[in-house]
């Protein structure tokens, strides 16, 4: 008997385990560097001599000031811009290629993971060459006569919304394909069979019941963008710099700690409030699924 009372205190503590080791993980490298970013947020910035612990509220009280409030509203809305214009593009492609054979559907999503794994330093740079006068696209448009002369296409704000497209296309998919895959194929069936084209099926059939998730990657990719560090700064001017941007000017360039980190703490509110509307759609889904 105290053998088996043995052995299953044993085995109770190995499954405590595991959610012990992640919360201390999660404390480690999450809470802790968070309670320390919150805690410099209020801290007094001094001339000359960083920061002196302190709490006041001056470093988000310079959110009012009409100039951040530019960069906030413009980096919302640019990361907007992108995850709408990335999930337009990626929800046709992801829709197609659930559809195709599975060997095709192996490659292209190796091929995705391949690209989403290019760090954004790469991206950046890729672009700007593509984009650039001497080595860029215009020269081939200039080859094929459609152009006199090449001509460069960044920095600008174009250039940066394609460079942010194309840094969130993958990510788009791969959250698509799970959802586009289990799509019950007798509901475009059904379409056709009454008449229905493949585009009309598509349009009134698979887009109406995949909205939420349409709605839910959007704002995931709007997550996802709203961090672009390098982008704004290779493919756009200074007047498309982020958030992020500004977050590290004012860490490094201007040694203002404290508001660097009141920014990162908006930021990271900013993100947390998107993902929790896209966790409380994912519940209505599921709440009514089970009605």
């Amino acid at each position: 008997m105290e053998d088996d009372a043995s052995g299953t205190e044993r085995g109770f503590s190995l499954k405590l385990l595991p959610p012990a080791y992640a919360s201390v993980m999660l404390g480690l490298f999450f809470l802790v560097p968070l309670g320390i970013m919150l805690a410099v947020s209020f801290f007094h910035r001094v001339e000359g001599a960083f920061y002196e612990p302190s709490f006041e509220l001056t470093n988000y009280a310079r959110f009012l000031d009409a100039f951040f409030i530019r960069i906030l509203a413009f980096s919302i809305g640019l990361s907007i811009s992108a995850a709408v214009i990335a999930v337009l593009i990626a929800f046709p492609f992801t829709y197609s290629l659930t559809r195709a054979r599975r060997g095709t559907q192996i490659f292209a999503l190796v091929f995705l993971l391949a690209v989403l794994s290019l760090s954004e330093v790469i991206i950046g740079f890729s672009w700007s060459t593509l984009l650039s006068r001497t080595a860029g696209v215009s020269n081939l448009f200039v080859a094929v006569g459609l152009f006199e002369r090449s001509a460069a296409y960044y920095p600008s704000l174009p250039a940066l919304l394609l460079g942010l497209v194309y840094l969130s296309f993958p990510y788009t998919v791969l959250v698509l394909y799970p959802a586009l895959s289990r799509l019950d194929p007798e509901l475009s069936e059904a379409a056709r069979m009454m008449g229905a084209s493949p585009v009309r099926t598509f349009f009134t059939v698979v887009v109406p019941v995949m909205k939420r998730t349409i709605i839910s990657t959007i704002i995931l990719a709007f997550v996802f963008t709203l961090g672009a560090y390098i982008l704004p700064q290779t493919l756009g001017k200074p007047p498309h710099w982020t958030l992020s941007v500004h977050i590290t000017d004012q860490a490094i360039f201007e040694a203002n700690l404290p508001f660097a980190a009141a920014m990162a703490i908006l930021l990271l509110l900013v993100s947390l409030v998107m993902v929790a509307i896209t966790l409380l759609m994912g519940k209505e889904d599921a709440a009514g699924g089970k009605a």
